[in-house]
């Protein structure tokens, strides 16, 4: 199933104030019911596995309500570490009030060398065309000390289909033909590690988790 680029309506802003806020609610329900939180959590106990302090910085890129940014930081003080995270978005209306954010550019994040531990992103990958993606991974990998953390949709026909047929499931108009469009758009594993490889981590680990999603890790060091 080749990779088709139609744009998404919550990308363009085509929507009143209220749809997109029915659209992020519907993205906390995918994310909560179909893989997209516990993805993330897992990817984040690999790294917790393997670094020896106990506090790590994150940053989210295209944060949204920083619904998982926050999953993380209770996984993170369950297994006696401390997760201080900040979030990064494009449109100051997608980001929840009383969080650590900014808005800008995932291209050129405005942040220092190395200023978080990680750089992580759910759902964003597949809005960006390929060397916006090698573009992007460059950039986390510039700004996190230990890695960069993707989570994201595996594109396949199967996939495709439960999307179509879980429309009904979505309240917002935006949602029901994004989530099929976001498909479509998306990378396989193989893909995305080719793409990342050319960002030059020191490597890249990916595996599939529930329901079509796909984790990956660009190491930043050995």
């Amino acid at each position: 199933m080749r990779r088709v680029l139609v744009p998404e309506l919550l990308d363009s802003d085509a929507g009143t104030e209220f749809e997109v806020q029915t659209a992020l609610a519907d993205l906390r329900r995918i994310n909560r019911w179909f893989g997209g939180t516990s993805t993330t959590l897992a990817m984040l106990e690999r790294v917790m596995q393997r670094t020896s302090g106990h506090k790590l910085s994150l940053l989210e890129v295209a944060a949204g309500a920083a619904d998982t940014p926050r999953a993380a930081i209770e996984r993170a003080r369950k297994r006696g570490h401390v997760l201080r995270t900040a979030c990064l978005d494009r449109s100051f209306s997608h980001l929840r009030k009383g969080a650590p954010s900014v808005v800008g550019d995932a291209l050129h994040l405005p942040f220092a060398n190395e200023s978080f531990d990680l750089v992580s992103c759910g759902l964003f990958a597949h809005h960006l065309d390929s060397p916006e993606i090698v573009r992007f991974a460059q950039e986390a990998l510039r700004v996190a000390r230990v890695a960069l953390l993707i989570n994201d949709l595996a594109r396949s026909s199967v996939h495709w289909a439960m999307a179509w047929v879980g429309r009904p499931l979505w309240r917002s108009r935006l949602t029901r033909h994004d989530s099929v469009v976001a498909v479509r758009r998306s990378y396989t594993p193989g893909e995305i590690r080719s793409l990342l490889q050319q960002a030059r981590p020191a490597r890249v680990d990916i595996r599939q988790y529930y329901f079509f999603r796909y984790g990956a890790i660009a190491w930043k060091k050995h």
